[in-house]
């Protein structure tokens, strides 16, 4: 790996774009990189709507990669759910309340675990080139950075939580593709709590892991723990956010531009297929927590082989299930055959952070 710059939004940085090599087998590419100044923009966004929000987070990532841009944007949903990548919507929800309440639902492209939005939070997006590895620690500093200006302590907890005095402010979550990254993150400034405890049905096992007993328990807003907070909103707190970021350029999007969004939003976000989907029929689950995720594998047996298996859970990772499957499918399902089958195997990105082992006790079978 090359050597990381200081962090582009503190400063106007260059932009790193990635170059690949194939090897004689025409895969496992070798990264080097070129710079190239760039300037850093910022997208000034009051739209609320979480399908147009997540539209323009997938738009900036394309106009990056087509440009080689960069770009920063804060930004807030009316009350919303949005979920992991990898996840079961209707697993993560408390349906009854969130009809009840009139609450958004919606996929996101990064993985990890659902989280609840309304206006007391903010949001924040960072796309640039990709890092080459699910890196929190490298994009989270920054906001760290700019709360401790405000007289906010925070710090940096787990794999993806900010947290003060050990309590979670912030969780966040990447994607990448096509050589860009994404990161983007939740800020607590003055959330209902109570309403984010009954939306979300969350994972006893996460809690467990965590030493904690409830989400309400486990979280904590901005406000009461900022200097002279007083009456100050969380559109007040997203202002004097931003002016902690230096080195960015203002850009207005073209009505080009907010035609492609609303293209995403009609095609995409605001899909059942997409924020719910169908589930295909399985005859096999099996769950784990690691400390890199939770994840459920479900898995169709037939005639006594494995014949497809699909995977959710609040987990980082690529997608990209194919080295996998090719290595399962067929395979008689039972301890040793897949003990036999998975010999070897090692997930990389595929489950960021996990090992073979961890795989093979997900998928293996008591007996």
């Amino acid at each position: 790996m090359p050597v990381r710059p200081s962090f582009f939004v503190f400063r106007a940085a260059p932009f790193r774009a990635p170059c690949v090599l194939y090897n004689e087998a025409g895969f496992a590419p070798f990264y080097f990189y070129y710079w190239e100044e760039r300037p850093v923009y910022t997208i000034e966004n009051h739209d609320t709507r979480p399908q147009h929000n997540l539209a323009l987070e997938e738009y900036l990532c394309r106009l990056a990669a087509r440009e080689g841009s960069e770009f920063f944007m804060l930004w807030q949903n009316e009350p919303t759910i949005v979920v992991g990548r990898f996840q079961s919507t209707l697993s993560e929800i408390n349906g009854d309340f969130v009809k009840r309440h009139g609450i958004h639902v919606i996929r996101r492209n990064s993985g990890g675990g659902a989280v609840y939005h309304d206006l007391g939070n903010i949001n924040y997006s960072f796309v640039r080139a990709d890092l080459g590895e699910f890196d929190f620690a490298f994009f989270t500093q920054p906001i760290i950075d700019a709360l401790g200006k405000l007289g906010v302590h925070a710090e940096l907890s787990g794999r993806n939580d900010i947290a003060i005095d050990g309590k979670k402010i912030s969780g966040g979550a990447q994607y990448r593709h096509g050589g860009i990254a994404m990161h983007h993150g939740t800020l607590l400034f003055d959330e209902d709590l109570d309403v984010l405890s009954q939306a979300l049905n969350v994972d006893a096992a996460k809690f467990k892991s965590k030493g904690v007993q409830s989400v309400r328990s486990r979280v904590t807003n901005v406000k009461p723990h900022m200097p002279n907070a007083g009456d100050m909103t969380a559109r007040d707190f997203m202002a004097l956010l931003q002016d902690q970021i230096q080195g960015l350029t203002p850009r207005t999007l073209t009505e080009e531009d907010g035609r492609e969004v609303q293209k995403l939003m009609d095609e995409k976000y605001s899909t059942w297929e997409w924020n719910y989907g169908t589930s295909p029929a399985f005859t096999e689950a099996r769950r784990e927590r690691f400390p890199w995720g939770g994840v459920e594998a479900r898995l169709s047996v037939q005639d006594g082989r494995v014949t497809g298996c699909t995977f959710f859970g609040d987990y980082f990772g690529t997608g990209d299930y194919g080295p996998l499957l090719s290595r399962i499918l067929g395979t008689p399902y039972t301890r040793e055959a897949l003990h036999e089958a998975l010999s070897g195997f090692e997930p990389g990105e595929m489950f960021a952070g996990a090992s073979g082992a961890d795989v093979e006790k997900l998928l293996t079978p008591e007996v």
